[in-house]
């Protein structure tokens, strides 16, 4: 058994086999509809699209508290006082919730945070990562773990493209002429996460299906991506026409196998639904 336990936001999107195999443990993100807030994943993430249809407002989003890291921390302590604790945090950039781990830890020599720059599946492909290494080397030092934490935060690499543009319009992360033009070429923009930012990186012209086929043929090759597996992120409900082309795909590619993660309620409240994304680890 390992001498640590992993901690991640919901934000991360962990499926809850992954979640309950390797003990990880989850801090709640949250989520405002008007003036009514909820703990991230305790509600449906149609509920983010329902609100968004009647109100034309979008929901806010808000990183872990310093108090919710608090809980969480304190009670692995207790139940487990010879486990270090690894915190494999949401992009910093985005959210508050790295800093609110780096306050809620000060003066514990047995917490360690890392900004893993990423959101989403992106960030819960490096955690699955991490648990499935640390499964292997239980009782690596903890440098070690750092080490190989940073080597596969430098080698990861997330792409998505929106179901629906008018949420990152409507979240002010894409201008209004950019959108009334990307509406009318019926383009669909690649967002990759860069550093922790989502950035848009290119544009396809065409269907969610033609462009998320280019998608996973081109960041594939572009990024080098290891072929052991390919990891998909959708939003909403599950395409399944997408599904069975992106699989052959993955395949035709030189892929072994494939995972899906649905997006969760945090980054769904920008990219909408419908959207598709791939996640990889550049090789060695």
């Amino acid at each position: 058994m390992s001498k640590y336990i992993i901690v991640a936001e919901t934000g991360a999107d962990i499926p809850a086999e992954i979640v309950n195999k390797y003990g990880i443990k989850i801090v709640p993100m949250h989520v405002s509809f008007g003036t009514e807030t909820k703990d991230d994943m305790t509600f449906p993430v149609s509920d983010i699209f329902d609100y968004y249809h009647k109100t034309g407002t979008l929901p806010k989003t808000a990183g872990s508290t310093p108090g919710d890291f608090e809980i969480v921390f304190d009670e692995i302590h207790e139940q487990y006082p010879d486990k270090h604790i690894l915190h494999l945090a949401y992009s910093a950039i985005t959210t508050c919730s790295y800093q609110s781990a780096v306050i809620a830890a000060d003066g514990l020599d047995y917490i360690t945070s890392i900004d893993t720059k990423c959101v989403s599946a992106g960030q819960a492909f490096l955690v699955l990562t991490v648990a499935e290494w640390l499964e292997k080397n239980p009782d690596a030092p903890l440098d070690v773990v750092i080490e190989t934490v940073n080597d596969l935060i430098n080698r990861i690499h997330m792409g998505f493209i929106p179901g629906d543009l008018v949420y990152l319009k409507a979240g002010g992360r894409v201008s209004n002429a950019a959108y009334m033009g990307a509406k009318i070429l019926n383009l669909s923009p690649v967002i990759e996460i860069v550093d922790g930012k989502l950035m848009s990186a290119k544009k396809y012209r065409g269907s969610i299906m033609t462009s998320g086929i280019k998608l996973i043929k081109e960041f594939s090759e572009t990024h080098h991506l290891m072929k052991d597996r390919a990891i998909f992120v959708y939003s909403g409900d599950m395409n399944p026409a997408l599904k069975e082309k992106a699989e052959n795909t993955a395949k035709e590619c030189g892929f072994e196998s494939c995972m899906w993660i649905q997006a969760g309620c945090v980054v769904s409240t920008h990219s909408g639904p419908g959207a598709f994304g791939i996640i990889g680890f550049s090789e060695k």
